[in-house]
């Protein structure tokens, strides 16, 4: 009996071992990033996440055509497909500029602010298992989980890692940085010719794991069908190590590319130039002021200076609004300083290791 009961605790040990371990093999990378989550001030947080970020499997069964899809198919990678909480994108309008420009000894920098009502910032540093380490931006208000929602404890941490589909701006390992703004109307972008579908966030992330260069995200986007996120039009600031800086636009669902060393809220293509311009928004005149001034070399002072000169400050009788964060980055030695919601005084700089 003795000899009996010993064996059949044998066998319930090994078969939770063997559990455990099929447990950790498909979710410990997943597991590890949501403990990696945290809280560097209020509203501003910091993970990490090393592994399969289920990117290729997703572009391989056709991607996405809105945020909801996304979703769909983010809740069935976090769960493998053991369980679909039910979250949805939600819809923000947001106001954002961005500067690119040179240092006296050669390094091209490119800043930008991400002006919103509130937001809780999710800053990622990801080592996909194939693709390039990037460190991007995403506000958990966009998650959809509900108001107050905050990546704190180890279910909410764990929902974070949405984060690996939904980008707003960043830097990878190779000096190509993004961001995306708000183009300024509510035109939105559906290309349906049969390519894998990413929408305009999702498809930041993508660019962010593979493209190098401007050149090569452009032509990374020009083989996938692009679906605007949240009912408006989008254009996105792009710029990398050799100093290139565009914007890439969308009109008649045709994309479009321009250069540019700044960027805000209205169009900059001459097929719809300034349309989407707000009377009295002098962002973009006053950042290309300055690039021409210094002839597009600047000191780190002074290009902090310029992106933090059009900084927006608070709003109406609650005094919420203004720029969330504002980020500088450094293209040539990739590595980017975050300032939270325009403390200035407490910078929060990360450097892409692969870039070493």
């Amino acid at each position: 009996m003795k000899k009996l009961l010993k064996i059949t605790l044998l066998a319930i040990v090994g078969l939770i071992v063997v559990i455990c371990v099929g447990v950790w093999c498909a979710f410990g990378d997943l597991i590890k990033g949501a403990l990696s989550v945290e809280k560097l001030d209020n509203g501003f947080y910091y993970m990490e996440y090393h592994g399969d970020d289920g990117f290729d499997d997703f572009l391989a069964k056709g991607g996405a055509k809105n945020s909801e899809e996304v979703v769909m198919y983010i809740n069935k990678f976090l769960s493998k497909g053991y369980y679909s909480p039910n979250a949805a994108p939600d819809t923000m309008e947001y106001g954002c500029s961005t500067l690119t420009a040179r240092t006296p000894d050669g390094n091209v920098l490119m800043g930008r602010n991400f002006d919103y009502m509130t937001a809780t910032a999710m800053v990622l540093h990801a080592f996909p298992k194939n693709g390039y380490e990037y460190i991007s931006t995403f506000s958990t208000d966009f998650y959809g989980f509900g108001e107050d929602w905050l990546p704190e404890g180890f279910v909410n941490q764990y929902s974070s890692l949405s984060n690996l589909f939904f980008a707003l701006d960043g830097i990878n390992q190779k000096g190509f940085a993004i961001a995306d703004l708000m183009a300024g109307d509510t035109v939105e972008t559906h290309q349906n010719t049969g390519k894998p579908a990413l929408t305009t966030t999702c498809a930041i992330a993508y660019l962010l794991k593979k493209a190098a260069t401007v050149d090569e995200a452009i032509e990374l986007l020009d083989k996938i069908d692009m679906h605007s996120d949240i009912g408006a039009a989008h254009h996105y600031s792009m710029s990398d190590a050799s100093g290139k800086s565009v914007v890439v636009e969308y009109v008649d669902n045709q994309m479009v590319v321009t250069e540019t060393h700044a960027v805000a809220n209205h169009y900059l293509c001459q097929q719809k130039l300034n349309a989407g311009w707000i009377f009295g928004d002098t962002r973009y005149d006053q950042l290309c002021t300055l690039y021409n001034d210094s002839q597009g070399v600047m000191n780190v002072q002074q290009f902090n200076n310029a992106i933090i000169s059009v900084v927006q400050q608070p709003w109406g009788e609650n005094f919420i609004g203004g720029t969330q964060w504002t980020m500088v980055m450094n293209l040539s030695q990739p590595s980017v300083t975050y300032y939270s919601q325009r403390k200035f005084d407490k910078p929060f700089r990360f450097e892409l290791k692969a870039s070493k």
